[in-house]
């Protein structure tokens, strides 16, 4: 496959509801779009998935502009390729930057797809067209909000429900929840927001049956969540701390997390993310999709990653609406008992609103492979 062109959308997209984490409060997304074209015109679609500020990892939407700009880019349009596949070695020479990586790979994933005239889902492996899916909700004012949320989702079809938590907003907050829903699949994100110093104190999270706590410690440890995971019933979910195969491979082999959340964007993309499904299949340790306040492009690479057979706990998927008032694809995602339905189309499947995304449009760069500049 020879990529012609690459274009990059610097959006932003208002939310439908502040998304509050333990690092700060959100009201809109600002993110790159990645569109990849070969030379019959055929576009494959991406997302980096970064943010604004460092606040979930290191890369930001202006630094990972300026890394697919001057470097990745490059490397792509350097000559053709045969397979995705062959991506990862091209990336050898830039070190991290894996959100970076992830919204150009998935772009050329969705591309090959295309050009094969298969499904994604179907190309890398998946077997669910119809994936489970929950819904994550960030920090409210008082419980009764939460409350109000739930019931919600609940009845819109969500099966499991993912609460933010940090301290001073725990324990007070996972008895009242399960109180009220004795039965609900129910799990805390932790967002690092805790300490191993903590660990009397999460032992006290045990008594509720949660289906996991996620991320409780440093975003780079691993050390640390074996020790704690000694302590606790609870299984944990390990989420920042796996940003590679290797990550995932010293976490299991350490016993650090019963689980494990795989985000495209944070592993650097379909490559990696293949590889860690692999392992855990092996190993027989649970997977499930994380999601990152994505648009439908994000969303529905997701639900392709969803259908893999090791991916076995609801993913973070949501419908659109969850999120957007109006989403950049067509048709937009929706859920219908507690899950989502894959497109049977080529690629992702969805169709991109190129209006829409032009409106929502920042920035714009493209690059033609007749012009790229070697590194």
């Amino acid at each position: 496959m020879k990529i012609e062109a690459v274009t990059l959308h610097r959006i932003r997209m208002q939310l439908v509801m502040p998304f509050a984490t333990s690092y700060g409060t959100y009201h809109d997304r600002e993110t790159i779009i990645v569109q990849v074209q070969d030379e019959q015109g055929l576009s494959g679609w991406g997302e980096c998935v970064a943010f604004e500020t460092p606040w979930y990892t290191e890369e930001t939407v202006q630094g990972a502009w300026h890394m697919l700009q001057q470097f990745l880019i490059p490397l792509l349009l350097q000559q053709p390729l045969d397979d995705p596949q062959q991506l990862s070695g091209r990336w050898k020479g830039v070190r991290r930057n894996p959100m970076a990586k992830a919204g150009l790979e998935m772009a050329v994933w969705d591309l090959f797809a295309k050009q094969q005239h298969k499904p994604l889902y179907q190309l890398v492996g998946g077997v669910n067209r119809q994936p489970k899916v929950g819904v994550a909700i960030g920090l409210q004012r008082e419980i009764p909000d939460y409350f109000q949320l739930i019931d919600q989702y609940v009845e819109q079809g969500y099966e499991r429900i993912k609460v933010k938590i940090k301290p001073g907003s725990d324990l007070s907050l996972i008895s009242a929840l399960r109180a009220r829903y004795p039965q609900l699949a129910l799990m805390a994100d932790a967002n690092s927001a805790y300490t191993l110093a903590d660990a009397e104190h999460l032992q006290k999270l045990d008594a509720f049956g949660l289906l996991m706590i996620e991320q409780p410690l440093a975003v780079d440890d691993i050390i640390d969540h074996a020790k704690l995971q000694r302590e606790l019933q609870t299984p944990i979910c390990l989420d920042e701390s796996i940003v590679s195969y290797d990550d995932a491979r010293h976490a299991l082999e350490l016993e650090s997390c019963r689980v494990i959340n795989v985000k495209l964007g944070r592993v650097g993309g379909w490559n990696e993310a293949l590889r860690i499904h692999q392992l855990c299949q092996e190993k027989n340790v649970r997977l499930w999709c994380g999601g990152m306040l994505e648009t439908g492009i994000g969303r529905a690479h997701n639900m392709a990653l969803a259908s893999l057979p090791g991916f076995t706990l609801p993913g973070d998927i949501s419908a659109s609406s969850r999120y957007w008032e109006r989403d950049i694809i067509a048709p937009e995602v929706t859920v219908a008992g507690g899950r989502v339905t894959l497109p049977d189309l080529p690629g992702i499947g969805f169709a991109v609103d190129q209006r829409f995304l032009h409106s929502l449009t920042l920035d714009k760069l493209v690059v033609q492979a007749a012009d790229a500049q070697p590194m």
